[in-house]
């Protein structure tokens, strides 16, 4: 859940907001008000930035929200976060259910991949004329991204005019910690020009909870030919190009390691690159 979505009080009619006009307006007006009743929280603002129907129910609609909002007790921090929501102009929710299938309708409702995210400092094979683009979201040390990534990226890459392959890291930190470590020194790797970062630091002997940088690091040089020192990992513009990532990877919701897009859509079988050529 997150962390708005704990802010919100539990009460969800928007019935009482006669003087909004639109279901869009209801639902802005409704989380500004209940957002701006938690006594942690000030100067809320909520803009819906997209809608798409629901088609297993008439009259609901799936939002996605941008939330600004300031922490009392971090005054100089501004609180950003995008969440999902389903309205009928009466009613709101934070998921919906198929009972059919047992699937959250959340997925349908994700926004697509932009293609304003596609950054020169992500491209890691092909070029950005290729005829398909490609962004993969991924954990150096999740298991599920190990058998994914390096077999998906070896792949593309003998293929630069078919596939444009944007990397993004996307570490789960709670339970690899070790890959907040890996992931600067794969920035700083390929800064220097250091060729398949991405796809030879899934070759790594590290367990995932290991917090030493120095033993961190030693195995990364060790496996990618790399020389990364401490200081540059811990450079501020390192620190923006994993924030960015990260800041993309929220703007999508993505939920989970590998994640993988192709013309801005997910790929949700992470299979289809292997049907172009």
């Amino acid at each position: 859940m997150s962390l708005m979505w704990k802010l919100l009080a539990t009460t969800l009619l928007l019935s009482s907001l006669v003087n909004a006009d639109t279901t869009r307006e209801k639902i802005e007006d409704y989380l500004e008000h209940e957002f701006g009743n938690n006594p942690a929280i000030t100067d809320v603002e909520v803009k819906v930035i997209s809608e798409k129907p629901i088609k297993q129910l008439k009259g609901w609609g799936g939002y996605v929200a941008d939330v600004h909002a300031v922490l009392k007790a971090k005054p100089k921090e501004t609180l950003k976060q995008k969440i999902i929501l389903f309205s009928n102009g009466a009613i709101i929710t934070q998921n919906l259910i198929d009972m059919e299938n047992g699937e959250s309708l959340i997925e349908t409702v994700k926004p697509d991949f932009q293609k304003k995210y596609y950054r020169k400092e992500n491209l890691v094979y092909g070029h950005a004329g290729a005829k398909h683009r490609v962004a993969i979201f991924s954990d150096p040390m999740c298991p599920f991204c190990k058998d994914f990534a390096p077999s998906a990226l070896t792949y593309m890459k003998k293929y630069p005019d078919t596939f444009a392959v944007y990397y993004y890291h996307y570490p789960i930190l709670r339970i690899h910690p070790a890959s907040a470590t890996i992931i600067r020194a794969a920035v700083v790797a390929e800064r220097k020009g250091v060729k398949d970062v991405s796809i030879n630091m899934y070759k790594m002997k590290t367990d995932s909870f290991e917090k030493n940088v120095t033993k961190i690091l030693n195995e990364f040089n060790r496996v990618t030919g790399a020389n990364v020192k401490e200081k540059e990992i811990i450079s501020a513009s390192v620190k923006k190009q994993i924030a960015d990532d990260d800041e993309v990877a929220k703007s999508v919701f993505v939920g989970g390691t590998p994640t993988i897009y192709i013309d801005e859509k997910i790929d949700r079988t992470q299979k289809l690159f292997k049907t172009y050529k």
